[in-house]
């Protein structure tokens, strides 16, 4: 006889859009945290440094954490062909926008920009994958390992 989990109060279990557009938020954070081009983020704040300290170690090492958790996601829920189609999709899109005229690729600026989102968006997918393939096909992945 199966019981059911306790359900906590406030806590849903259901993937949503808003499921998507939080982790997509955080995601953006870490890879604009990590490098853009206003000059504010971790690679211009340790570049620019003239005395690296354990404040500069300390944040260095929640970054790499950071995106080795990301890009792990993403690895093993979309692996090399996934992400490979991922990318493609995404450049496709740009190409779209560029062509109906709603993005323009004037500057190297603009480029860095547009390319940060699209990671953000890649491995956005690759953490919710699991979920999006459940909500399309009704099936569960599991680990095997």
């Amino acid at each position: 006889m199966a019981t059911e989990e306790p359900k906590r109060k406030g806590v849903s279990r259901e993937f949503t859009a808003f499921s998507f557009l939080w982790r997509f938020a955080a995601t953006l954070v870490l890879v604009l945290a990590t490098y853009n081009p206003s000059g504010y983020s971790f690679f211009h704040w340790v570049w620019q440094s003239d005395d690296r300290g354990p404040e500069h170690f300390v944040a260095g090492v929640i970054v790499i954490t950071g995106w080795i958790i990301l890009f792990a996601a993403t690895k093993r829920s979309l692996d090399t062909l996934g992400m490979f189609l991922g990318v493609l999709l995404l450049a496709g899109l740009v190409w779209l926008f560029i062509d109906l005229g709603l993005l323009s690729l004037g500057s190297v600026s603009a480029v860095a920009w547009v390319v940060l989102v699209c990671i953000a968006a890649l491995l956005t997918v690759g953490l919710c994958w699991s979920h999006i393939w459940r909500r399309l096909t009704g099936q569960f992945e599991v680990d095997e390992d």
